[in-house]
Formats: C-alpha cells, structure tokens, sequence
C-alpha cells in the first residue's frame, strides 16, 4: 500500500490496554508504518478492542471514506468488524503490507432529527420508549403513510448492522452487498385501532423512511445511534435514508460477510 503509511490505533487508555498494544505499537513501527496522534492525518484506522471498539472507532473519527479501518480482537475471538486477533501478528502484516490488498465497503445510514441534527449510524438507528408506556410512531415509506406504530420502538439497521440488535428481534440478515435499510419492531400492539405489518420489511437504496412521533405524552424516547445515546430529549420527526458514505475494511481471503456470521451464530 504505497504511501499510505500512517497508522492510527483507536483503543481504550487504562493500564491493561496500553500493555497489551505496545507490542503493536513496536510491530507497526518495526514494518515501516509512521504511527500517528492525529487521527485526521491517518491513512489506516486500527480499533483494538471488539465490536463496540469499532463502532466507535468509525464514530470518533468521523466516518473517514478516505482511509482504511481495520479491527484487532481482545476478546479472544473474532467479530463481524474484527478480522484480526491481537496475538495473529503475522496476518496484521501481511494484509496492511500487501500492495494488491482488497478493500470491503460497508454501507451507512443518514439520520436526521427534527430536520436539524443529522448524523451517521454503520449499525443501526433505534428508538425506544423511555418510560414503563408504549408511544406512537406514524411510519411513512417517501411520501406514503404505511402504518401508524404502537409499542416499545423501532430499529432501522444497515445490512451489517443486521446480525446485531435487528437480529435479536427477530430481523433477516441482510447481504451487505445489497444497498437497503431493514425496519424492526420492539414489541408493537396491534389492536383495531393501531395495525402494524407486524413483521421486519426492508427498504431499497433509495427510500426515504420517515418516522413522526405522536405528540400525546410520551414524546421523549430514547434513540441510539449505533451503540451510543442520543442525548436529544424532545423529537417530532426523524428521517432515515442509506448514505452514500461507505466504510472501507481490510477484506481478508476466506473472510466474507457470510463466513463471518458463519462463525458467530452457527
């Protein structure tokens, strides 16, 4: 990867973590790699920790489209966003030192609040009730009124995002290849006077989900951008749409999305 050098490592700072990455620290500079404080002069992103560390590795560093991210496990085993464990040195080097090395894209999604605050999620956007009561939610699809939503709350993930909290409620896991965004209810009430489809449905790449919160009480959820709260404390409207910004991972041989869930759930 010719001058495309500079190393940036994402990680916890107490005293256990900084022991366990100095010998990264030492393997990096050993290799060539300028390592780096600064993660906006970065051309490799590196999060040592799990799933979460990576998540907001790609948070914290403002969802870059111009460098390369990579996850190094702690955990003992590899994740959906970890294709490294951190003692299998010699497969961190040979994948950041291979100049034919391929690159997997993982889609986004753009949220925006109140048509005010916009942010991106790489997992999922949730919102929930945030007292023992459920609250309504007016699902439009575009422009189309399709369901009006009683109940706990809502999940929209992106296809990577689908074997996490979507998964849990009984969503599909979607191929990341595929450009959607997937719709998951928390436990809906479906009465005569409040009906839901009742089942996860997934939006292609060019829909505009919009969800209205009914304004009777209950109009202070919780929301979640990945695994980090949101902490606006009133909302009306939120709109969900795939981004165009993608995420750029290390892909490994013998490592597709598919062999990553493989050796997860089965």
């Amino acid at each position: 990867m010719p001058n495309r050098r500079n190393l940036y490592f994402y990680h916890k700072k107490d005293k256990d973590m900084l022991e366990k990455i100095k010998p990264l620290y030492e393997l990096a500079d050993n290799h060539g790699f300028n390592i780096v404080k600064d993660f906006k002069q970065a051309n490799i992103i590196v999060s040592v920790g799990g799933d979460g560390t990576f998540l907001q590795a790609v948070r914290k560093t403002g969802f870059r489209e111009d460098c390369l991210y990579a996850g190094i496990s702690t955990t003992g085993k590899l994740n959906v966003y970890c294709d490294f464990h951190i003692d299998d040195t010699d497969k961190m080097i040979a994948a950041m030192t291979n100049e034919e090395i391929e690159v997997r894209r993982y889609p986004t999604i753009d949220v925006t609040i109140d048509d005010e605050i916009s942010f991106h999620c790489l997992n999922e956007f949730s919102i929930r009730s945030a007292i023992i009561k459920t609250f309504v939610l007016d699902v439009y699809i575009d422009q189309l009124h399709f369901e009006t939503f009683r109940g706990d709350g809502m999940i929209v993930s992106t296809p990577t995002g689908s074997t996490a909290y979507n998964k849990s409620v009984n969503g599909a896991v979607v191929d990341p290849t595929l450009p959607s965004i997937q719709v998951s209810e928390l436990a809906s009430l479906n009465t005569n006077q409040y009906r839901t489809l009742g089942s996860p449905f997934i939006l292609g790449a060019n829909r505009v989900l919009t969800l209205k919160v009914v304004q009777d009480g209950n109009d202070h959820p919780t929301m979640g951008m990945d695994n980090e709260a949101l902490s606006i404390q009133h909302v009306e409207k939120i709109e969900v749409k795939l981004s165009n910004k993608q995420i750029k991972t290390v892909k490994l041989r013998d490592n597709s999305f598919w062999e990553k869930v493989k050796r997860t759930f089965l």
